[in-house]
């Protein structure tokens, strides 16, 4: 690699979800790490202490439930998107791209923002009460980038870890939450995904890979199941919320973190708009 391209690499910071198989199933396919650094490699079962944390049971009425939705918006000039430089390992470019590999720490298309993540702060106590998806989701490796750039999952979740690539990848989380452990492990061409419970909230946990400087992802634990990313068109959307009052928090990984005050009606809509710029 160029000595001026690992200079902008260097510089980089660089998480809406896909899911997978439910908890159980993962178990069967999936290596669960554990807590700690090390990778376990052979556990068939989840430990006790890992299972997801008692929760009430779910009574809320649907005739109380509303919807938010909105944009995230970016004023002034964009940045240019940069060019990495993955020829340092062939097999990346057998990974799928179909074109350049990009640098993700700011995405805009006609003033709007992508891979900003959006969540409840704070809302009325019924979102105590509110279910909470046992599917993993998924973040996986795809042509030496990870796959979504951002994802989220609620507290007490599943993450599964894929790598759909040719090559070795090393999946290294950075918490800085206490309580919330580093996964430093590496995996293996194709290899077997790798399952890891969520334990604490924490807002944009980076993700890296010791193998491929370049490639970066954002690990979002949310505090409550109503979160989303915007997709490329800067759009988002949270449905099921009870009616009420929220703080509802935009977080971008370098344009920080921008909160809303809004009120969500029954079998209502609210509208939440953020404007983000440099």
């Amino acid at each position: 690699m160029k000595r001026s391209t690992m200079g902008v690499l260097a510089g980089l910071s660089l998480v809406a979800g896909i899911t997978g198989c439910k908890p159980d199933a993962a178990v069967q396919k999936a290596e669960i790490l554990g807590r700690g650094s090390k990778d376990p490699g052979s556990p068939p079962v989840v430990p006790q202490s890992d299972q997801p944390e008692s929760r009430p049971t779910p009574t809320l009425d649907p005739a109380t439930l509303g919807t938010v939705h909105g944009v995230v918006l970016f004023r002034g000039k964009a940045p240019a998107p940069v060019r990495i430089d993955t020829s340092m390992d062939p097999a990346c470019e057998m990974g799928g791209n179909k074109g350049p590999v990009n640098s993700e720490q700011i995405v805009v298309a006609d003033g709007k923002l992508a891979n900003v993540f959006v969540y409840v702060k704070s809302g009325p106590p019924a979102i105590a009460s509110a279910p909470r998806s046992t599917q993993p989701v998924v973040l996986d490796q795809v042509g030496c980038k990870y796959v979504p750039h951002v994802i989220g999952v609620v507290r007490g979740g599943y993450v599964e870890f894929h790598n759909s690539d040719v090559t070795m990848h090393n999946i290294h989380t950075m918490p800085t939450v206490v309580g919330n452990e580093t996964i430093d492990v590496s995996q293996g061409p194709k290899g077997t995904p790798k399952v890891k419970q969520m334990q604490l909230p924490e807002i944009m946990m980076p993700v890296r890979c010791n193998n491929h400087p370049w490639m970066n992802a954002y690990l979002n634990i949310a505090p409550n199941p109503f979160f989303a990313v915007t997709d490329a068109t800067g759009k988002f959307e949270i449905k099921g919320l009870p009616a009420g009052d929220y703080v509802l928090a935009a977080v971008q990984e370098k344009l920080g973190e921008q909160d809303l005050n809004i009120t969500v009606p029954a079998q209502g809509t609210a509208k939440a708009d953020f404007a983000f710029g440099k």
